[in-house]
């Protein structure tokens, strides 16, 4: 039997609000002039499950080519500045990876940049997959992107388990649309929230798999 332990990233495992608002805010000043915007706006606009970001984050109504290779030059090299694990992710990962739980991660964030994000941390080497919204046609709630991850595992529902840690509903709604279990993880983006299986540290993860 397996037990696959699939990750969201943002809000999850690292906190990472600094540099993306730099870098969005980066775009704001440089191609439109605009006032810079909040880390709590941006986590909260980021989060919302039904959102038209270019029109939040520039005024736009569809991001503009320029913005879009202007965030992504910009971002690559903010990206790794200032983002942390939160306290007790990194021990509880590897614990899990001591036990042989199979861990992935699946961010609606670009492959590369997770990447990148994840090993100036120390943790890259820990998953066996980490997909993000540019791996797949529908990020998510759309449960495709955890569809790939079970499948490279050849998850078998009547045998193994899996669930699904993330801090917004989006990942919660992935994950019963995957048929697996969800974990809202309240210590990072959204402390708050009603989904029923919330989590307040990273540790209350090992009682729940091991």
């Amino acid at each position: 039997m397996q037990k696959i332990v699939i990750f969201d990233m943002d809000g999850t495992l690292i906190d990472s609000k600094k540099d993306i608002t730099i870098s969005i805010n980066s775009i704001r000043k440089v191609h439109y002039n605009l006032e810079p915007l909040s880390e709590e706006f941006i986590v909260e606009a980021i989060n919302k499950e039904v959102r038209n970001l270019p029109e939040l984050f520039y005024g736009t109504k569809e991001y503009e080519n320029k913005d879009k290779i202007a965030f992504e030059a910009h971002y690559a090299k903010q990206c790794t500045q200032n983002p942390y694990l939160y306290k007790g992710v990194e021990e509880m990962l590897r614990t899990l990876k001591e036990q042989d739980v199979k861990l992935s991660v699946a961010t609606n964030a670009p492959t590369p940049f997770a990447k990148m994000m994840l090993d100036s941390l120390g943790v890259a080497e820990l998953f066996d997959i980490i997909i993000g919204a540019d791996k797949v046609s529908h990020s998510k709630p759309n449960p495709e992107m955890l569809f790939t991850i079970l499948d490279s595992y050849a998850y078998d529902a009547t045998k193994d388990s899996a669930w699904m840690v993330g801090d917004n509903s989006k990942d919660m709604i992935s994950a019963s649309n995957a048929k697996i279990e969800g974990l809202f993880a309240t210590w990072g983006f959204t402390p708050q929230t009603d989904f029923e299986m919330q989590l307040s540290h990273p540790e209350e993860i090992l009682s729940i798999v091991l």
